[in-house]
């Protein structure tokens, strides 16, 4: 009963907006965005927090099994210097916590990070996702829009009977393929950008382009569409400037 409620609420306002809409086109265009595989840097303000959640943890917690096998291997040490008192041996660790900490820590001297540069940074390849892992990705392709082409995120018109998310799922499959593997975060828009025509079109005088956001799981982009994966900076090269600053309204900003 929820859920058809939810549905019935989002045909209701998609048939608000296009009622209001006949002279323009109703466009829906589909955010894709591969989050940071790897952590980025702590800012100053977040180094001082965590310093201070370590500091609380460390204040509230109780002792490890570690330290209280290094305890517990410290009182038979010294039964054991003490000749008058009779030690079972048996109960004796052969292997002490100090002896194993000194060989976690030789394991560890011998570890090493795997680089975060991959074979797309080295290559400058944007068409990849592997790439930036410490940064926000978002999918853009190359579009006809009338005599010009323009990279742009993935978009297409409305049809008629289908919700604006519908539309939206059917854009992305249409012009990315059925391999990319994607999560839309919501039924509703999370952004709004209209633009007009040089002349009017078939009765229309521009486009309503309703954005919705979603992210990226897994599975390449189609193989017969010009994409590329853009940096938060990289959008400002390649984006239209008043369209670029419409997708920054709705997308967390990086903070280096």
């Amino acid at each position: 009963m929820f859920l058809k409620n939810i549905l019935r609420s989002e045909k209701y306002i998609c048939h608000r907006i296009l009622t209001r809409a006949n002279s323009w086109n109703i466009v829906t265009s589909v955010c894709v965005e591969r989050l940071p595989i790897v952590t980025p840097p702590l800012n100053e303000i977040q180094k001082k927090f965590k310093d201070l959640l370590w500091t609380v943890e460390v204040e509230n917690s109780l002792k490890s099994d570690h330290e209280l096998r290094h305890e517990n291997d410290k009182k038979q040490a010294e039964l054991l210097k003490n000749e008058s008192v009779e030690v079972d041996l048996d109960t004796v660790s052969k292997i002490t916590a100090q002896d194993y900490e000194d060989a976690a820590n030789e394991e560890l001297a011998k570890f090493q990070f795997a680089p975060i540069e991959t074979d797309a940074d080295k290559k400058g390849d944007n068409t990849s996702s592997d790439r930036c892992l410490q940064r926000h990705l978002v999918l853009v392709t190359e579009q006809k829009l009338g005599n010009d082409i323009k990279t742009i995120l993935p978009q297409g018109h409305w049809k008629e009977g289908e919700t604006l998310r519908q539309t939206a799922e059917r854009v992305l499959q249409e012009q990315c393929g059925q391999e990319l593997k994607v999560t839309f975060l919501s039924n509703a828009p999370c952004g709004f950008y209209k633009y007009k025509y040089p002349s009017e079109l078939d009765g229309k005088v521009g486009a309503k382009v309703f954005f919705y956001y979603a992210n990226f799981k897994d599975g390449t982009v189609s193989k017969n569409i010009k994409s590329k994966w853009l940096t938060r900076n990289e959008m400002s090269e390649f984006l239209p400037q008043r369209y670029d600053k419409v997708l920054k309204e709705f997308l967390i900003e990086e903070t280096y």
